[in-house]
């Protein structure tokens, strides 16, 4: 079973909509026991970082997601579920985030860019990842965000996308990956990120 973890965000039921197609067994919930006993979590994610992280730390899952990706669980961020597992995010005059993966959220700035960066985009794979295997080089995703990740190292940059500025899109390492892209509203080519994920074991 897989935890969508359940902190008030518009898009879970839509994750768990995709799950479903695919087959896979999951619950929507912010239950401690529930999220420790479920075999991968999925931390899907809209809205304003500052606001998420005070609910995060209010319902204790802060610890929670610390623990679980400890153990060794794979995890995978969508959207703001991106961020958030960085140390800090821009939004909100700084918010400080969960620390899983050194490095920041930023701000798009460029006068010349709408903002919020929305629709499709493709992106490029900076190295291989078992949760990306197969996706076609032409295949395009869904996004919406005005926040991107911008990780310390390169190594846990997976993939990039152009928008203006070239932005870490997918980003990870050990049994965690994140992607700034919805992959529940990407068509064939997102369900086929959830499907590898729900199979992956966590090692790279």
């Amino acid at each position: 079973m897989i935890a969508i973890i359940d902190y008030g965000a518009g898009n879970l039921t839509s994750v768990a909509r995709a799950l479903g197609h695919l087959g896979v067994a999951c619950r929507i919930t912010k239950q401690h026991d529930e999220i420790f006993a479920s075999e991968r979590v999925i931390f899907p994610g809209v809205g304003a970082a500052g606001e998420a992280m005070e609910i995060i730390r209010r319902e204790g899952l802060d610890g929670v997601i610390r623990e679980t990706i400890g153990q060794g669980k794979p995890f995978l961020g969508i959207c703001l579920g991106a961020q958030i597992i960085l140390e800090e995010s821009e939004e909100d005059d700084g918010t400080p985030c969960l620390g899983i993966i050194p490095g920041s959220a930023k701000r798009f700035r460029s006068a010349d860019l709408k903002i919020p960066h929305m629709g499709w985009n493709d992106i490029s794979i900076a190295r291989p990842h078992p949760v990306l295997e197969g996706v076609d080089s032409r295949a395009q995703f869904y996004f919406v965000h005005s926040y991107y990740p911008s990780p310390e190292k390169q190594e846990d940059v997976i993939a990039k996308t152009d928008y203006g500025v070239p932005f870490a899109s997918a980003i990870g390492r050990k049994n965690v990956i994140a992607t700034q892209f919805h992959l529940e509203k990407s068509g064939r080519h997102g369900l086929r990120i959830l499907k590898n994920f729900c199979s992956w074991n966590g090692r790279v």
